[in-house]
């Protein structure tokens, strides 16, 4: 058999494709791959050049390649399409993966860290319950507008309006219309809510992160270069 040099990996969920070549770019290798056998496929490879989109889990599986000694370079999809020849399936889509890693003006996004990884997750769900939580408001705000009751923009006015649907004593919201609306206020408050946890964990993470540095790097000038310089005041950080 010969020796692959270059492999276009088409990750997915379940069936991974294989695409590789070797030094003359002749191809050696077209298979599919279950996902629990992909890693002891690279494992008996030589180190060689892996090629995968930057897609859902591709930092992951960069990651675990990289462990078994093979060198990986992830490209984003927009710059892969224009090497698919034919109709767009996996086994194309691993080949034009194969030809466009080995190009020598192709950009490469860098792999992320688990760290990175997970100050990431922070920042995508507080983006998804503050899409929540404007989809709600704006529910609340219509269906009450509905009812001639309406507020000023702004945290401020949505309080006003949850009051209102909050107070079975307030006329202006129908019998009916009132238990429907107790849902609204729950799942605003839930997102609220999440908003608020996710802030706290991010404002705790960036600390952490600021303290590690200040450990490995710190910024203060030393009391021997005062002394050097003819200084007797020490820094007072």
């Amino acid at each position: 058999m010969q020796t692959i040099t270059t492999i276009g990996l088409d990750i997915a969920k379940s069936v991974f494709q294989v695409h590789g070549v070797d030094a003359a770019g002749q191809v050696v290798i077209r298979r599919q791959l279950k996902r629990q056998s992909v890693l002891a496929f690279f494992q008996k490879l030589p180190s060689c050049l892996v090629g995968i989109e930057a897609c859902a889990s591709s930092h992951h599986w960069s990651r675990e390649l990289q462990a078994l000694g093979h060198t990986v370079r992830l490209m984003p999809p927009a710059y892969v399409k224009p090497y698919v020849k034919r109709q767009k399936n996996d086994m194309a889509d691993a080949e034009a993966i194969c030809e466009a890693v080995a190009r020598a003006n192709m950009r490469f996004v860098p792999t992320k860290t688990p760290e990175q990884q997970s100050c990431l997750m922070l920042h995508r769900t507080r983006h998804l319950f503050i899409r929540q939580q404007t989809a709600v408001i704006n529910s609340i705000r219509a269906h009450l507008a509905e009812l001639g009751i309406v507020a000023p923009v702004g945290r401020k006015g949505v309080t006003e309006l949850l009051h209102i649907v909050a107070d079975p004593s307030d006329n202006r919201v129908s019998e009916v219309a009132l238990p429907r609306s107790q849902p609204l206020i729950r799942a605003e408050g839930e997102s609220n809510f999440g908003v608020s946890e996710i802030r706290f964990g991010r404002r705790s993470w960036l600390q952490s992160q600021w303290r590690r540095f200040h450990s490995v790097c710190d910024p203060r000038p030393s009391a021997s270069r005062y002394h050097r310089a003819g200084r007797t005041k020490i820094w007072p950080g």
